[in-house]
């Protein structure tokens, strides 16, 4: 017998799954069912190439062959390995030779991909289990304790399914779908399908098609998130099917949509709700798979989508343009991108609030914002009370007007905080008008009194010039001479320092400069760069890496600087970065550190595009160890140790996400000129206690610093994000309106569902931050109190003010500060974006 390339290649797969799965099968069992007596592992370990868009790296766990269609449960993998999915793929019909072209028709951790020699376990005490390398657990079934878990299977409709003794089933994929449904699998009320992001990028998207008891609903997650269809249906229970006759309730919805789905014996389908907001239906055609159906455009049309021409822009006969009217003479929007006008428009002159009487309302008729089914919030309205509310609200973008009768000017008004694509409704029944905020950037002048101001200060400025240049020359002389015997003072110290190292008890080690220069292989693999120096990774003689940093800025420090070096060698615990040396050697100094594997914890909690998120047992430990740290520092310490610096920056993590606080001993590590500035203000905006405006400096700085920490990390985004809309650009004053609607549980980190899973935690850990940021620092807890009351050993103090101070800023400000942020009535000293050692 003659085999062609075609079967041998469908053969090899067939006989590496085999291989692959004989490990773990009892005699007897099928290859599409595992019986788990115990725990049995598979390692992602890709064996097979695939084509498809989804995916280009396959290690199959189970196989299911059915009429037409052929399920795979496995690892998928990109190109490099980085970023894997454990979940199930759909392959065309099954007389095709090629085990290609497959789709992705469910995934465990699509928001958490995990990388090469990952691993999966089955439990027969908890379920399902997905490590990613460094063992961090990335997604469960959520099942421990409820059932023993006999096995699991995939059944020829590609649910994946765990079961018990009883063959009873405990968990299913079919009751956490992703975004596609698969023929025969149905959507009860309370279950959703969410978009990912494109068609290469698994993670969640904008859009979620939702299934509830009175009808269908496709939403965009704007805040607040708006629907862009709906269908209204009592007990609607919604089943994707190959054949029409079978689809019950989902008739109903064909036949709304003007549509029926041809049935096609022995072919591949599946239903996917994809990234643009489109709910459209495949089949394989033979070579490829193709469109059957674009099933809410049929109700919608194709301007009914909210991204489809961008934001601003306005859609209609196929095309997207902006808005073309005009206040007197000036345009207000312009095309991001004229060669694609489907990228939307944006504003000339951003709208500011800081200038709110200089806003104007650019009225568009017969315009439309894109959910044409919107809820309209206020009846029976003034158009003129309309206008007038969104001007008076800040985070008011635009205005929607439906006048209920067009004699009059009353009608139904609508405030939106973001503008989507807007919609020609010319001819509509219900006339709409659209009102788009926008900024009249030509009355932003100086007003007479600034003016004046600045033609005062330009005076001061030629008497403070003439002054100067005047007392030049004398200045000069007197540096000259300062120069000449500094150098011969210079040299006499250096020389008494040298002698001073071997007389300090308990001095760490000291290494030369050129000993580090061959250890960091002349500082060029630089780990991050901050306000005191940069820090270099290096390597010593036995093979251990270090994290050394250079410092600048301190060539004349005298004996106190190698006295505070004595005393942090000397610091030894857990949760605190150990210094492992030093160098002073002429101008040089250097501080050489442990080196810490995972870096620190900005990288982690702050960065979307990580290959995992941190667990809620993870982030809890750091909490822990951090507050442990800090207690050894204010308490424990010889001398009391105050960091006045603590941020995600400074917080390192080793190779096991053990926390250790870095930087403790810096304010020391400062020359006598210096340390006045420094313990006057000292630290990074967005973590400094309201106290520093008063120099009023106790350790309970440290613990307010801490308490943004925790924010920051139960909730995953920075104490000052840009991104956000004004109002919740600072996390504290987030966190004081969501304690006052009694709404923590929303501020829990929504990117990661092990968050979400114990959100109730992480609200209860919210209000120990509650405790840490008080107003008054004598109501702050010690650091001490605090790792007791995380021990479960005292309670947490539960009479709390949630007034929380933090510094004024309008937007244009942020964006004006791209590296400092302005507290009212001082001067900040530009912080360190990576003061500690990496």
């Amino acid at each position: 017998m003659v085999l062609d390339y075609s079967t041998c290649r469908a053969t090899l797969f067939m006989v590496s799954l085999l291989i692959f799965s004989s490990h773990h099968l009892i005699s007897g069992q099928p290859s599409q069912t595992f019986i788990n007596n115990s725990s049995i592992s598979w390692i992602n370990s890709p064996s097979y190439v695939v084509n498809s868009t989804d995916g280009v790296n396959l290690t199959p766990i189970l196989l299911r062959e059915s009429n037409g269609t052929r399920f795979v449960c496995g690892f998928l993998c990109d190109y490099n390995g980085t970023a894997c999915v454990f979940g199930v793929l759909l392959f065309p019909n099954i007389d095709y030779p090629y085990m290609d072209n497959p789709r992705l028709v469910w995934s465990a951790n699509r928001n958490n991909p995990v990388r090469v020699n990952s691993t999966l376990q089955l439990r027969q005490d908890g379920g399902m289990f997905l490590m990613d390398l460094n063992g961090t657990l990335v997604w469960n079934t959520n099942t421990s304790g409820k059932q023993l878990v006999s096995g699991f299977n995939l059944t020829t409709m590609g649910n994946l399914v765990l079961f018990g003794k009883s063959n009873d089933t405990i968990w299913q994929s079919f009751d956490h779908p992703t975004d596609c449904l698969v023929p025969g699998q149905r959507m009860p009320p309370g279950q959703k399908l969410i978009s990912s992001i494109s068609a290469t990028n698994w993670n969640k998207g904008l859009f979620t098609f939702e299934v509830k008891s009175s009808g269908l609903f496709a939403y965009i997650e704007s805040n607040p998130r708006q629907f862009y269809f709906s269908m209204l249906y009592s007990d609607l229970d919604v089943m994707f099917s190959n054949n029409v006759r079978n689809l019950r309730n989902l008739v109903y919805l064909s036949v709304y949509l003007g549509m029926l789905f041809p049935y096609r014996e022995g072919e591949a389908r599946f239903l996917k709700f994809e990234a643009d907001g489109h709910l459209r239906v495949y089949y394989w055609e033979g070579s490829s798979w193709s469109k059957e159906a674009d099933i809410l455009t049929a109700s919608i049309g194709d301007c009914g989508y909210p991204t489809v021409c961008g934001n601003y822009s306005v859609c209609g006969n196929g095309q997207c343009s902006c808005p073309q009217t005009a206040v007197g003479q000036t345009n207000f929007l312009q095309q991001i991108n004229y060669k694609k006008p489907n990228e939307g428009c944006v504003l000339v002159t951003p709208v500011s609030c800081a200038h709110s009487q200089y806003h104007l309302l650019m009225e568009l008729k017969d315009t439309a914002y894109i959910p044409l089914y919107l809820e309209y919030s206020t009846n029976n309205t003034e158009l003129e009370d309309c206008k007038r509310s969104c001007l008076s609200t800040c985070s008011c973008k635009a205005a929607q007007f439906r006048f209920s009768d067009p004699a009059n000017s009353m009608g139904n008004c609508v405030l939106l905080n973001q503008v989507f694509t807007l919609v020609n409704n010319d001819g509509a029944l219900n006339k709409t008008t659209l009102f788009i905020k926008v900024q009249n950037s030509s009355n932003l002048q100086a007003s007479p009194s600034l003016v004046s101001s600045e033609k005062n200060q330009k005076r001061v400025a030629t008497i403070v010039g003439s002054t100067i240049g005047a007392s030049f020359g004398l200045l000069f002389m007197v540096l000259t001479c300062f120069a000449f015997l500094s150098r011969r003072r210079i040299g006499l110290e250096e020389a008494e320092e040298e002698e001073f190292l071997d007389h300090v008890p308990g001095m760490p080690t000291r290494f030369s400069f050129e000993e580090l220069t061959v250890m960091t292989e002349n500082f060029s693999k630089k780990l991050g760069e901050g306000g005191f120096g940069s820090v270099n990774e290096g390597t010593m003689s036995d093979g251990t890496k270090i994290a050394v940093k250079r410092l600048q800025g301190f060539g004349n420090v005298k004996k106190s600087f190698l006295a505070e070096v004595a005393t942090i060698g000397s610091i030894q615990h857990v949760n605190l970065v150990r210094l492992v040396g030093f160098c002073a050697e002429k101008s040089h100094r250097l501080l050489v550190y442990e080196y810490m594997a995972n870096v620190s914890l900005d990288r982690w909690i702050f960065c979307r595009k990580q290959e995992q998120f941190l667990t809620w047992d993870v982030r809890k430990k750091i909490i822990s160890d951090v507050a442990k740290g800090l207690a050894y520092l204010h308490e424990d310490c010889n001398n009391k140790i105050i960091h006045l610096d603590i941020k995600p920056q400074n917080i390192l993590l080793d190779h096991d996400f053990n926390a250790k606080v870095s930087d403790f001993g810096l304010s020391k590590l400062v020359g006598k000129n210096e340390s006045k500035i420094v313990t006057t203000m000292r630290g990074t905006p967005g973590y400094l206690a309201p106290e520093w405006l008063n120099s009023v400096i106790t350790e309970k700085v440290d613990v307010y610093s801490f308490g943004v920490v925790i924010l920051e990390i139960i909730c995953g985004r920075k104490n000052l994000d840009r991104l956000q809309d004004e109002d919740d650009m600072h996390l504290l004053s987030v966190f004081k309106r969501k304690a006052k609607e009694t709404q923590l549980l929303e501020m829990v980190d929504k990117n990661s569902e092990d968050m979400q899973l114990h959100r109730e935690e992480a609200a209860e850990m919210m209000k120990i931050a509650a405790w840490c940021l008080q107003s008054d620092y004598t109501k702050r807890p010690s650091m001490s109190l605090v790792v007791k009351v995380l021990q479960g050993l005292v309670a947490a103090e539960t009479d709390l003010d949630y007034s929380f101070p933090y510094p004024p800023m309008t937007r244009r400000d942020a964006e004006a500060n791209q590296e400092r942020e302005a507290v009212v009535g001082i001067s900040l000293p530009v912080p360190s974006e990576l003061s500690g050692p990496r």
